[in-house]
């Protein structure tokens, strides 16, 4: 099997892990990013009382369809551009990439998971969003999300994937929110991919007793405790570097087609901040972002290692 094969194998894997342990985290950052002002949920708390209360466990993981179906294929893509890049960056076969090389790979990476990322979420954040909508209040000139209009009970991932090629422009429709996807993507894994790495290393060097070229050679052969610790941090700074970005590529993917409330990203970034602040704004479901980052960022990067090794 050859390597973009295994990172393929792997990545999908990994994906898969993260999605799990992830998705109910994602579900309450989507609902408190988009939900209509005056606000249904006080806060994460609230909002996953009123889900449990209204549909049960199962409603933690509305729209999981759309990412379960594309999720090998997202992490496939990301762990196997990521690791095309650090072939063309490696100046010898075998050498290690510096840090500074594996943050080039990681924005590579970006680029290419990016076309696939932006329809994926535009139906995912659909599903998660439409029941924050269906008893919302008229909102403001200014509110950062869609009006109650937008509304649309769709049956499913696939129900959405037809209304907005039926409806909104086709093909083009589903790629609604791409400069902000991009905006999150590129620098994000730039950063966690950097962030991984460095901390895989920092902890082999501590092992090694401070070895240098030993501690980066050990750092492949790392317990599964500190790849969840590397995994688990190099998540939070993806979140914790790029959330503004992701808020506004939520209000748009959620905006209504018909009447829409925002022209573009640079459009939903004033509107968001001229309405609740930078901080409240821009941040908003920030806490379930990080919270879920953690721990699902670690299953992943922790299933991809395990299955990369056992690959060869």
């Amino acid at each position: 099997m050859g390597d973009v094969a295994k990172d393929l194998a792997a990545g999908t894997v990994g994906g898969a892990a993260q999605l799990v342990v992830g998705h109910p985290f994602d579900t309450i950052k989507v609902k408190l990013q988009s939900q209509p002002a005056p606000p249904r949920y006080a806060g994460a708390g609230d909002a996953v009382r009123q889900t449990l209360a209204a549909e049960g466990p199962r409603g933690l993981y509305k729209g999981m369809g759309a990412p379960l179906a594309a999720v090998a294929a997202l992490n496939a893509v990301l762990f196997a551009a990521r690791g095309q890049m650090e072939a063309v960056l490696r100046s010898e076969p075998g050498v290690p990439l510096t840090v500074g090389q594996q943050v080039v790979a990681g924005a590579g990476a970006g680029v290419a998971v990016s076309f696939l990322a932006c329809p994926t979420e535009l139906i995912k954040c659909r599903l998660q969003a439409q029941s924050a909508f269906a008893t919302a209040a008229p909102t403001p000139a200014f509110a950062t999300v869609a009006t109650p209009a937008a509304a649309v009970k769709y049956g499913g991932p696939m129900d959405v994937a037809r209304h907005v090629l039926r409806s909104e422009g086709g093909a083009r429709g589903l790629f609604k929110g791409l400069v902000p996807t991009l905006a999150r993507e590129v620098p994000g894994n730039a950063i966690m991919f950097g962030v991984y790495e460095a901390t895989k290393r920092a902890l082999a060097l501590a092992a090694a007793g401070g070895g240098g070229q030993e501690a980066t050679s050990s750092s492949e052969q790392l317990g599964r405790g500190s790849l969840i610790l590397a995994g688990g941090l190099a998540g939070a700074s993806f979140w914790g570097s790029v959330y503004p970005a992701d808020v506004v590529k939520s209000v748009l993917q959620v905006d209504d087609h018909k009447s829409p409330r925002y022209s573009g990203s640079m459009d939903a970034f004033r509107k968001i901040v001229a309405a609740d602040g930078v901080i409240k704004g821009l941040y908003k479901g920030f806490g379930p972002a990080m919270a879920r980052s953690v721990p699902a960022n670690a299953a992943c990067f922790l299933a991809y290692e395990i299955a990369r090794s056992s690959l060869g």
